[in-house]
């Protein structure tokens, strides 16, 4: 209300219940049994001007009364339903943490992608020792930062999986190629070499190349397994749009120009016979989320994976 307190009946109001709420009912109430907030932090975020707006009302009508008002059951003492909102994804709600409180309470960045990491990036942090050998590794970007040293530019920044954190550096060439992947909090998948830092006596990784998770996905991936079923002729004008709208990617080597994308690996089922056709070059798509998405709307029952193996 106008005082700070909330109106009708308290913390189990719909606006106090939301705290700890599940998914929201026709009238725009929380339901009860949700995970602490899941769904109940959502809407109150997205509620807040109305929250504004609600409490800004109750003081222009604090004075105002009617002949047949009792009460605090008029109408402009009624509390609005809440706006309605999906829940957070872990994405979401973590970063809204950092920023709230300065850091992560619910779990870790890298939680959202570990499980396809794993697939391709076998190795943990935890588990590195100094060698020669090129290495992939795979972590949330934290502390980057930006220095001009007697080389030329590098980017130094921490590389955290989950399981143990260390210090990256990539020289300037790296970071000019691939400027929009060193960013904090997003997902970098590297390969480089661990060597000793002599001045902390811990590991120092050596980074020579980058990826996002979609550029890992075309870079390590076999193919993209898609079932269809039926006939699968109606499923070929989507198949081309969908290589329109994200096609593969051409880079110029010392080897020549490559082709940087995914292949496409149909399964078809019909009735009394199973067949697998793998598309050409022609058929490579670039795998970001939008369109693995794409895929696995055209996919028959969501019969959809990367192949890393």
């Amino acid at each position: 209300q106008a005082d700070g307190t909330p109106s009708g009946g308290g913390a189990a109001g719909a606006w106090g219940a939301a705290i700890g709420a599940g998914p929201p009912q026709a009238d725009g109430t929380p339901s009860g049994g949700g995970a602490a907030g899941a769904w109940g932090r959502p809407m109150l975020l997205a509620s807040v001007g109305l929250g504004f707006d609600f409490a800004e009302h109750q003081v222009v009508n604090a004075s105002q009364g009617g002949l047949f008002d009792d009460g605090d059951h008029g109408s402009s003492t009624q509390e609005p339903p809440l706006v309605a909102a999906e829940p957070w994804g872990l994405r979401e709600l973590l970063l809204l943490e950092k920023s709230a409180l300065g850091f992560y309470l619910s779990g870790h960045l890298f939680q959202e992608s570990e499980a396809e990491v794993r697939r391709f990036c076998k190795r943990r942090i935890a588990d590195l020792v100094d060698s020669r050998d090129l290495q992939v590794l795979a972590g949330i970007v934290s502390e980057l930062r930006f220095v001009n040293g007697q080389r030329g530019r590098v980017a130094i920044f921490k590389l955290d999986d989950r399981s143990e954190i260390i210090e990256a550096v990539a020289n300037d060439d790296l970071i000019e190629a691939n400027k929009a992947l060193f960013a904090e909090d997003e997902l970098l998948i590297v390969q480089g070499k661990v060597q000793t830092d002599r001045f902390s006596g811990g590991l120092r990784l050596n980074v020579n190349q980058v990826w996002d998770l979609a550029g890992a996905r075309a870079r390590f991936g076999r193919c993209l397994s898609m079932g269809l079923a039926g006939d699968a002729r109606s499923a070929v004008p989507a198949l081309a749009e969908l290589v329109k709208t994200w096609p593969a990617r051409r880079e110029t080597t010392e080897a020549g120009e490559i082709t940087q994308g995914l292949p496409v690996r149909l399964q078809i089922r019909r009735e009394h016979a199973v067949a697998e056709i793998e598309l050409g070059d022609a058929g490579r798509f670039w795998p970001s989320d939008e369109a693995l998405a794409r895929c696995k709307a055209l996919a028959d029952e969501g019969r959809l994976a990367i192949v890393y193996e």
